[in-house]
């Protein structure tokens, strides 16, 4: 039986963001690279950054940690993964490639759920290309 996965987060959604203006706070003071291919760089507070890599093209690059924002893991997944990639579309950007970032109590909630989360992670990124 699945416990509730809910349970595991502080809120929901991105439960364990830093409120903006608390993330504005931490980072006040700290200088950017100045690059002129650097398009969307820290001083943005984008959910991505853009580097200018030749001409048009550009890597945009982006990270999330998502708690459970839903007790059903494959659904939570699917939501993740989709929410992640809205970043890169939200850029203009074509997602090409995307990495899982884990951290997981594996005592607490198995492998077999793990799986499952990705698993509607990789359904979401199969759909999309």
């Amino acid at each position: 039986m699945t416990p509730k996965l809910t349970s595991f987060a502080a809120g929901g959604g991105c439960a364990c963001k830093i409120p903006a203006g608390q993330l504005e706070s931490a980072i006040a003071g700290l200088i950017g690279n100045d690059d002129p291919n650097v398009i969307v760089g820290l001083e943005d507070g984008d959910d991505a950054s853009a580097i200018r890599i030749n001409g048009d093209t550009a890597v945009i690059s982006t990270a999330d940690f998502f708690t459970p924002m839903l007790n059903d893991p494959y659904e939570w997944g699917r939501v993740a993964a989709a929410n992640a990639l809205s970043d890169v579309y939200a850029m203009g950007g074509d997602p090409i490639t995307a990495i899982n970032l884990v951290g997981w109590p594996v005592d607490l909630l198995g492998l077999d759920i793990l799986r499952e989360v990705l698993r509607g992670g990789m359904e979401v990124c199969n759909e999309a290309g």
